[in-house]
Parts: C-alpha cells; structure tokens; sequence
C-alpha cells in the first residue's frame, strides 16, 4: 500500500555491541533488518567504557561465552584498536592471596589460560608495579580494545551488510499488532515482525512498552583516564577485589577503573561522576603504580551498566510475548558482547545456537520458559556464582 511503514523482519532496539551484532547474523540469515538508538550506534556503554579484555575478569560460567568473544576482538583487530598485552592481577596481602587463588583456579578450570605467578616474576616483567604485591596471576591473552571506536566499527559492518540504522531516534511506545509490532519514533512507525530489545540499561523502560516488568537494575561504573606520560605499564593490570582495573594506551595516557559506581539512573540521562568513589580508585591505583602519583587526571566519565538478580545474562525470547526477544545484563558485556549477540541472532533466526542462551523466563513467577530454550533457563549450578 502507497505511504505504508515497509515491514521489517526485525526490529533491534539498542545499537550497542550487542544489539548490533544480533542484527548482523540475522541479516547474513537473510533477514530485512532496522536498528534503532535513542543516541547513536555504539553511543551507550558500549562505547564508554574502558575497553578491558581480561578473561581473569569473568564470571565463571561465562568463561566459555568470554573466550569466544575475546577471539572476535582479535579478529576485528586494529579496526577496534585491539592489543594482546597480558595481564597480572594482583593480591596485596594474604587475605587477597587465598581469594585469588580460589578464583583464578575456577576460571583455569573453565579454559582460561591463567597461571599463578612470583612476584618477582611480575616485577620483572611490571617494575612500575608496588614491591608490596604478595601474589599475582597473569594470563597472556589479557589486553583491550579501543571502546571509542566500537561507533565507528559496527556503523561500517551494518552499512556493509545493507541494515538500515536509524540513529538518535527514540523509541516512545511499542504497540502489538497482527503479525509483528509497532514502534512509535518521531520519524513515524517502525513495522516489524520480530523485535528485539537490546537497549542495556534502558531495557527495564522498553520492556514495559510491552507490558513486561523486568527487574533490571543499573550501576554506574566509572573511568578516569590521566595525561600522557612516560611507559610504565605493558600490560592490563587489576587488582584481586576487583576494584580495580588499569592499561596504558600507546598514546601514554592510563585508563583507571574498576566499578567504583558514580551517581544517577538512566532515567535522568547520563551518570554523574561522584569524587566519594573516584578517590578511592585512584588512590588503589596509586598504591599498585607509585608513579601515578605524579601525573594529573584529565577527565573521568561515568556508563551505564545493567543487570538483573542473580547477575546473569538476558538472552532469549520474551516471556508470554511471541516474536519478541531480550539481550542485555552480560556482566563483561564489553568482551562477550559480539559473541553472545550472534547466538541471539541465530536464536531469532529459528536456529539452536552454538551455547545456550540465558532464558529470561527464569525471573518470572510462574516460569514461562518457551519450549526449546527450556534448559537454559535456570542460573549455572551454584559452584559457578562464587565469582
């Protein structure tokens, strides 16, 4: 009909790492696919944070979905500034030493390459590095990408692969209609027959333009990056806690993190830097890296990060709404992101992906786990969520 919303076979709200790739493998599947971001294709975490690769970083039973992430960044290579660097964590007492090793042990276990290493090992490797460390692990295939560049990278890829994206372009109302859905932007209606929500922290507003309450929560991580100086790190560097994750870029700037949370909600816009937390990063950081504390911090920024419970993934058809499916809440989003968004494309496609997905079903009381995505819809087996 003359006029008419062309129909989609897809609809991908959220035009992230993972959003964007679910739309590339349903496009090679022969799928018509649109994306739509309220800011801009990689605008949101995906191109804010700090660009980590570390495997020693993730969850256990998310180890097998991280390798394989982790092996596309290589792939992607210098298109997203990709370094395979190494990476020491590190423990500063004996207390930190017991929980390193208990974790790094579990996470060798579910094929990373990590080993426990001397500190003398690690100084020579580090001398930079505080002469207070107890213990360290290193894994060889720890480094990071370039996350100002995820934009830029998979605006190409969809462009090449002939998916439209339709950027700055807010998504006010989802209607259900015969056939598919229908998203209400200011550009007019967008007509799909399937719909996925990939929005990050976003995704509890979106799901209830469906009727869905989902219990999606956000942290606000926050990076610093200091001014240029002189090599003092060669690779990623973090801490046993977790607080704390450093690398030097070859520009000589170091970007410091490690989940310190700012302040505000996605509901008021971006984060806010609060100097409570950022304090106490950047004094950990110094304490790893004396030398730091002779160079100046130019700029700390905050990114959304989301989750739901019981820190596992959302990956898989909507509950009691067919033709819709959810992927958000991937703690190490970053790493897994490309890898967890093809299997949701092949799930979109009608097809069993190569690892199961994480059946967002499994939240809901009385469970409405749809057949075929039965198995993955409760959490790993307790044995895997001690880190």
């Amino acid at each position: 009909m003359t006029g008419a919303a062309p129909l989609w076979d897809l609809a991908v709200i959220g035009g992230g790492i993972m959003g964007c790739a679910a739309a590339l493998r349903a496009a090679e599947g022969g799928m018509r696919v649109i994306v739509v971001d309220k800011d801009g294709i990689g605008g949101g975490a995906s191109g804010v944070n700090a660009g980590t690769l570390s495997l020693q970083i993730k969850r256990v039973a998310l180890m097998p979905y991280a390798l394989r992430g982790h092996a596309l960044w290589a792939a992607a290579g210098a298109a997203v500034g990709f370094h395979r660097t190494g990476g020491f964590t590190l423990a500063f007492n004996d207390r930190e030493a017991v929980l390193l090793a208990e974790r790094m042990a579990m996470k060798k276990a579910a094929g990373a390459p990590i080993e426990m290493v001397s500190p003398e090992r690690v100084l020579e490797r580090e001398p930079a590095l505080s002469r207070r460390i107890v213990a360290a692990s290193w894994c060889a295939d720890d480094g990071y990408a370039n996350s100002s560049l995820t934009g830029a990278y998979y605006r190409a890829l969809l462009r090449d692969a002939g998916i439209a994206a339709r950027e700055r372009l807010a998504v006010t109302a989802i209607a259900r209609e015969t056939g598919g859905f229908a998203l209400a932007t200011a550009d007019g209606p967008i007509r799909a027959r399937r719909l996925l929500l990939a929005c990050g922290a976003w995704l509890q507003a979106a799901g209830a333009m469906l009727g869905l309450d989902l219990p999606v929560r956000a942290r606000v991580n926050t990076v610093s990056v200091t001014e240029r100086a002189a090599p003092l790190l060669h690779g990623v560097i973090g801490h046993a806690t977790g607080l704390l994750t450093m690398k030097q870029k070859p520009n000589g700037t170091v970007l410091i993190g490690g989940g310190w949370q700012g302040k505000g909600s996605p509901q008021e816009g971006r984060g806010e830097v609060d100097p409570g937390t950022l304090l106490p990063n950047l004094r950990l950081a110094q304490f790893a890296v004396p030398a730091l504390g002779a160079l100046r911090v130019v700029r700390a920024w905050t990114g959304f990060e989301a989750n739901v419970p019981d820190f596992y993934p959302l990956a898989g058809p909507a509950p009691g709404i067919p033709g819709a499916f959810l992927l958000g809440c991937v703690r190490g989003g970053y790493t897994i992101g490309p890898y967890i968004g093809r299997l949701m494309g092949e799930r979109i496609l009608d097809r069993e992906p190569e690892l199961p997905l994480f059946d967002p079903a499994r939240l809901f009381d009385p469970p409405a786990a749809s057949e075929g995505n039965r198995a993955a819809s409760l959490p790993p087996p307790a044995a895997a969520r001690l880190s």
